[in-house]
This record gives structure tokens, sequence and C-alpha cells, in this order.
């Protein structure tokens, strides 16, 4: 058997006022994942346990991503979450502080055997 990717999404998501990148990433995630209807599980007749689904984040502050915050976001399937340098701050300026800005790139993958 083989990881075979048969997916990928992407999404953006902010934080608009708290500078809170875990939100910022949360919402990422839903953008990829809430505009479409992942049924290939369904597709290839595997249960969606059988997901792999890698999701890498970009925020500029990746260290302060709750990770396990990201992980329960996924419904189904066995999610790894890597958080990297990325996304965009946007300081404003009528204030302090910035808007924060997470990017994602979502793959899912089955064990299964390459086709010729």
């Amino acid at each position: 058997m083989a990881k075979t990717r048969v997916l990928v999404e992407f999404g953006m998501g902010s934080s608009l006022r708290r500078e809170d990148y875990t939100e910022a990433a949360l919402r990422a995630i839903k953008d990829a994942l809430w505009h479409n209807s992942v049924n290939m599980a369904e597709l290839f007749d595997f249960p969606k346990e059988a997901m792999i689904i890698d999701a890498e984040i970009g925020v500029q502050k990746p260290e302060q991503v709750d990770v396990d915050a990201l992980k329960a976001i996924f419904p189904y399937g066995q999610p790894t979450i890597t958080v990297v340098q990325g996304g965009l701050d946007i300081e404003k300026t009528h204030t302090e502080g910035s808007t924060v800005i997470a990017n994602a790139a979502i793959v899912v993958s089955f064990d299964m055997e390459p086709t010729a």
C-alpha cells in the first residue's frame, strides 16, 4: 500500500481584533473544508476514519497556535497539523495591534494501491 493523495484544499482565515493566531488558523481550516463535501472515502469504499489528513498552516507566529485545538475541528480521519512561518500580520493604522491572517493547505490521502 502507498499513501496516495486524492484531494487538496486551501483556505484563509483571520483574527481581526484579538490577534489570536489559533482562531485565524481554525477559520482557515474551516474555509478550506466547510465549502466542500469531501466524500472521497465513500468514493473509494473506505471508512472515513481511514482518511489521512495533512494540514499545513502558515501564520507569522507559529508558536502561538494551539495545534490540539486545530486537530479537534476534524470530525473524522487522522489529522496531522504542521504550523509554519507564513500568513500575514497587517498593522492597524488608527489603533494598536494588527489583524492576523492565516493560510491553510489541507491534503487528504489514503493508503491504497497505486494505479498503473
